[in-house]
């Protein structure tokens, strides 16, 4: 079972979620798309958790807007498409950083993979504005997913902050029973 950090619908049996799924499921089943599950992006979220998480809150956003809701979930789902973990990666010489360098990639991964239109190749390439200056998004959509994306990143970092002040609760919990024992 699938959800976005913060919903409480799965996006598989939900009837809130049920549109939106029919929009991404073949991205969901895709291969390459699950490879994503193998590399951590932000803390302990995977690429393809957080892809999952700017998916649903940019169909979400979009729809309420009345822009392409449609477009906005795949594009959300393929934004960060690249397979390899940016902090171990070693960066070639003139290389530019990941931040500035992935969207390229994952549109690249993203087009290899799929037929994308216009809109949704202009939200995967500009979805980092404005660290990419030079790619000035096109499209309404373009700049909600910019939104979308740094939100899904501090609900991301947000949880994994709570799990470690639980871990250490926990810790000090334990520390104080045995002191008492």
């Amino acid at each position: 079972m699938s959800r976005a950090i913060g919903s409480r619908h799965s996006i598989e049996s939900s009837a809130e979620a049920e549109e939106y799924y029919h929009f991404v499921k073949d991205l969901l089943d895709n291969d390459t798309v699950q490879k994503m599950k193998n590399y951590r992006h932000h803390y302990s979220t995977t690429c393809y958790q957080h892809c999952l998480n700017v998916s649903y809150y940019n169909y979400l956003i979009c729809r309420k807007l009345g822009l392409d809701s449609k477009k906005a979930a795949r594009a959300g789902m393929l934004h960060d498409l690249f397979l390899y973990d940016w902090r171990e990666k070693p960066r070639i010489k003139g290389e530019r950083r990941h931040g500035f360098s992935h969207p390229q990639k994952a549109l690249d991964n993203a087009k290899r993979e799929f037929t994308l239109s216009k809109r949704e190749e202009d939200m995967i390439l500009t979805h980092m504005w404005p660290l990419t200056i030079s790619k000035l998004p096109h499209y309404a959509e373009s700049y909600v997913i910019v939104v979308t994306d740094k939100y899904a990143a501090m609900l991301e970092i947000g949880q994994h902050v709570k799990g470690k002040v639980k871990k250490l609760g926990k810790k000090a919990k334990n520390t104080v029973l045995k002191k008492v024992s």
